[in-house]
C-alpha cells in the first residue's frame, strides 16, 4: 500500500446542463479553477445513448478489455469518484456509480460518455498537497491509474 496526505481545500457546486459530459465538464472545471486534486459526487439525469464501463473481461495472458455499456433510455445516476492529475498536469476524474431506471440499476465506471438529461448536480471538494498522479502503469490496462510517488 501507498499513501499520501492532503488536506481539506476548497468546495464547488455545478450545476450541469442538458446535453453536456459529465467528465468533460469536471475536468475542464477543474483545469480552469486550479483544483488538481478532488473528490466528486454526482446526483441527477443521464440521457439515452450514455455510455459507461460495467466490468473487463480479461482474456488470459491479454489485457484487460472493459465492457462498455449503453444506457438505452434516460435513467438516474448516482456517483462518486476522484480527480487527479495525469502525468502532464492535466485534471483525470475517476467516477463509479450506479445508473437506474424503472425499479432497475446497473454499476460501472463513468469514464466512457455520460451525457446529462435535465440537470446534474456535482459537488467538488478541493484536496490540497501533492503525491498522487495518473499514469500508465499496467500495460494490461488502457487507463491512466492512480499512483502515489
Amino acid at each position: 500500500m501507498r499513501t499520501a496526505e492532503l488536506g481539506e481545500g476548497r468546495v464547488f457546486v455545478l450545476r450541469l446542463e442538458e446535453g453536456e459530459v459529465l467528465h468533460e465538464v469536471v475536468e475542464s472545471f477543474c483545469k480552469e479553477n486550479g483544483v488538481v486534486n478532488a473528490t466528486v459526487t454526482a446526483v441527477g439525469g443521464v440521457d439515452a445513448g450514455s455510455q459507461y464501463v460495467s466490468g473487463p473481461t480479461m482474456p488470459i495472458g491479454g489485457k484487460v478489455v472493459p465492457l462498455v455499456c449503453t444506457v438505452e433510455a434516460p435513467s438516474e445516476l448516482t456517483g462518486t469518484g476522484t480527480v487527479f492529475p495525469d502525468e502532464d498536469g492535466n485534471p483525470v476524474m475517476h467516477m463509479h456509480g450506479s445508473i437506474g431506471r424503472e425499479g432497475r440499476s446497473s454499476t460501472g465506471c463513468f469514464r466512457v460518455r455520460m451525457v446529462v438529461w435535465l440537470v446534474m448536480e456535482v459537488v467538488i471538494r478541493e484536496m490540497v498537497g501533492t503525491g498522487p498522479v495518473r499514469a500508465m502503469s499496467d500495460p494490461r490496462i488502457d487507463a491512466k491509474l492512480l499512483e502515489i510517488r
